[in-house]
């Protein structure tokens, strides 16, 4: 049997963490839950109607009850309580959601709006209903506790002390003319690998985040319910791509036909837009791929297609702000590899694909940490975002530092609300929202507030969340309307950036994997007679290989970069030269024939390269060398040497670059070439012996003359 007991909650430190890829995301999930007090009963709150203290009329609380015990309980009331003394300053709400499960944060409200449940078998939920008239609440501006206990009878009796309960916050706000700027930022962000071939990695936590109830659907159904209210959308380019590569049966990289000629050369040959940025191809499904599908595909290819529509849905407009591709780490990239950055920014500028819609280029982690040299980095158009974290208490909602203007997010919607239910319900984070906006109203300034929902959090319902914040004192806007206003100076070197955060950026090999891996994607390329998109979809790869969210699992991005490299490798190698075991000059030059194979399923373009000591000299044919799939062809060379002895030559098959693509063969060649004087031995001795025939003949002839 579970009693009532007064144990302080552990609570979850996650600083160290929110400057990792998912960090944020996974203060999110590791708060989710407070530490469980251990009562018998489970209340939770999923309505909460209206958001805040109202003028006249009552709120009411729905939600349910849940006997987590070993024995029956009866005769459960439910209860309001509400706090008597109001919060009037953020650090005051942040203190508060710290406090213990256990400890009394208000008094129950004993009026006729209580709900009462007869009996509760172990294990059965029953919802209830509560309601508090206006007059049994404060009257004093500012935020409340306010929450359920349950109270029941067990074998034992009863007593006056919870036996469950739930807590949230409640505002109140007197009637005012002025409005507080709120924007709401819903972000489309998620780790994106890819197996060696192409194709997205780990499609069974992909159909999973995609369907309902996943992070990444629950988040799009978010923001698609707000409806014609103004929400801003942050959005990681290569995440819309995954997805739409598992709608289309995630087939592997294309290396057949996508060019019209065969230069590789023509409009849009590197995988270049009319603006400037660069595109992958869209993936095309495979006619026969649907019967080959297991069963983990069929939910992706489902789960995809549906939130693609869904995403576009609530995209259509609203303000999109687009992070580089890939969502590169930011900071690293600006120790490591600027070049990266830069990169991955060109590629998601311009629309959002496949639709088309107009974007605006952001910079934000995950976590709201950036440094001052990756700040630096950053475009001045960018809009960059950046946690209240980085500049202490009270910080202000604008601020210009570094010649940039950056809009500070406020850290408290990715702790959500208080203990002892879910810390992330939707009605919590609401709450919560609505509570820090309320404070900032009632403090001189009214600075908006700016607030990024963390990327992994998947609110389980939707219902009442966006009504909740049709309040005539909160101005619902977008990030850049937020932004629009004079900021504060700060210093930059007076910028919070943690070391913690610097310990967990990626280091310059993870920088060295994805080069070499859109290096290796350029060379196949230029090897394709036919293809002009392979380039960019490996690059694209590369940069998924530098994301925020390869923090946490840097040696498996560094290893999937690899992988995919080996991969394209191996193509290359199925293009080989093959040359003859030996060649032998009987004089100072001559031809030799080296045979050139395609193993590959599609047309290639090669060059060959000789390289050899000297005086050995080898000339290649100049042109480019054009082969069918899975076919060979014979390669005429040129050799010459000024010395006698045995010298080797290595031939290498090349891209139309000059870049070798792996393939080579050593022959050795062994020049006979006589020297002069020889020659002139050679050539007396020949005129002694005509001579001698010549004297000879002459005197056979004479002497027959004189017998006649």
């Amino acid at each position: 049997m579970l009693r009532p007991v007064s144990l302080l909650p552990a609570l979850l430190v996650v600083a160290t963490l929110v400057g990792l890829g998912s960090g944020p995301a996974t203060a999110a999930r590791s708060t989710g839950k407070a530490a469980v007090e251990q009562t018998p009963l489970a209340v939770t709150i999923e309505t909460l109607t209206p958001s805040v203290v109202p003028r006249s009329g009552e709120v009411r609380v729905t939600g349910s009850v849940t006997n987590r015990d070993d024995e029956t309980w009866s005769n459960v009331k439910l209860y309001a309580f509400s706090g008597a003394t109001p919060m009037t300053t953020t650090a005051e709400l942040a203190a508060a959601v710290e406090v213990p499960a256990d400890q009394p944060v208000g008094d129950r409200i004993l009026t006729e709006g209580y709900d009462s449940v007869d009996e509760l078998q172990p294990g059965e939920t029953v919802q209830y209903s509560v309601t508090v008239a206006r007059d049994d609440l404060p009257d004093e501006p500012g935020v409340y506790w306010f929450g359920v206990h349950a109270l029941g009878e067990n074998v034992d009796g009863g007593d006056d002390l919870a036996d469950g309960r739930a807590r949230t916050f409640l505002p109140l706000v007197p009637r005012t003319r002025h409005t507080v700027d709120t924007a709401l930022v819903v972000p489309v962000r998620n780790l994106v690998s890819h197996a060696p071939d192409g194709s997205i990695a780990d499609i069974a936590d992909w159909a999973d985040d995609l369907a309902p109830g996943g992070s990444l659907r629950s988040l799009v159904e978010l923001g698609t319910a707000a409806g014609s209210r103004p929400v801003t959308w942050l959005v990681d380019p290569s995440v819309i791509d995954a997805a739409r590569r598992l709608a289309a049966g995630n087939p592997p990289r294309d290396l057949g036909p996508t060019a019209d000629g065969g230069d590789g050369e023509g409009e849009g040959g590197d995988g270049d837009t009319a603006d400037g940025s660069s595109a992958s191809p869209s993936p095309t499904a495979d006619p026969g791929a649907a019967d080959e599908q297991t069963p983990d595909q069929v939910r992706a290819t489902e789960a995809a297609t549906a939130w693609l529509d869904r995403l576009h849905e609530g995209l259509e407009g609203s303000e999109i702000l687009s992070l580089p591709y890939g969502d590169v780490d930011v900071a690293a990239a600006a120790a490591h590899d600027p070049a990266a950055y830069r990169q991955a920014r060109k590629r998601s500028l311009g629309s959002l694909e496949p639709w088309g819609l107009p974007t605006r280029p952001a910079v934000s982690s995950p976590a709201g940490y950036l440094d001052a040299e990756g700040l630096a980095m950053t475009e001045p158009d960018a809009t960059v975002l950046m946690t209240d974290r980085m500049f202490g208490a009270n910080a202000p909602a604008v601020v210009h530092t570094a010649d940039r203007t950056v809009g500070v997010t406020s850290s408290s919607v990715t702790v959500g609300g208080p203990g002892p239910g879910e810390r992330m319900s939707a009605v919590a984070v609401r709450q919560r929202v609505v509570s820090e906006a309320a404070l900032r109203l009632l403090n001189p300034g009214r600075k908006p507030l700016i607030a990024v929902f963390p990327s992994t959090w998947a609110p389980e319902s939707t219902i009442d969340f966006w009504e909740g914040l049709d309040l005539p004192w909160l101005h619902l806007t977008t990030v850049s309307d937020a932004m629009d206003r004079a900021g504060v100076d700060v210093p930059v070197d007076r910028l919070d950036y943690p070391e913690t955060q610097r310990r967990f950026e990626l280091d310059p090999s993870a920088f060295a994997a994805a080069d070499a891996l859109a290096g290796s994607g350029e060379t196949l390329q230029n090897l394709l007679t036919r293809n002009d998109t392979v380039a960019a979809d490996v690059r694209d790869e590369s940069y998924t290989d530098l994301s925020y969210s390869t923090r946490l699992r840097p040696d498996s991005a560094q290893a999937s970069a690899d992988q995919s490299r080996t991969w394209i490798e191996t193509q290359l190698r199925s293009v080989r030269v093959d040359a003859p075991k030996a060649v032998i000059l009987s004089s100072g030059s001559g031809r030799f024939a080296a045979t050139v194979t395609n193993g590959l399923d599609e047309p290639v373009s090669v060059r060959v390269q000789a390289l050899s000591d000297p005086p050995l000299k080898v000339a290649v044919p100049s042109e480019t060398i054009e082969l069918g799939p899975d076919s060979k062809t014979t390669v005429l060379l040129n050799a010459s040497s000024s010395a006698v002895g045995i010298r080797n030559v290595t031939l290498l098959l090349t891209d139309v670059d000059d870049v070798p693509i792996g393939s080579s063969d050593d022959v050795p060649i062994r020049s006979n070439r006589v020297s002069n004087v020889i020659w002139l031995i050679v050539g007396t001795g020949v005129a002694l012996l005509f001579g001698a025939i010549v004297v000879r003949l002459f005197r056979r002839l004479r002497s027959a003359r004189r017998a006649s």
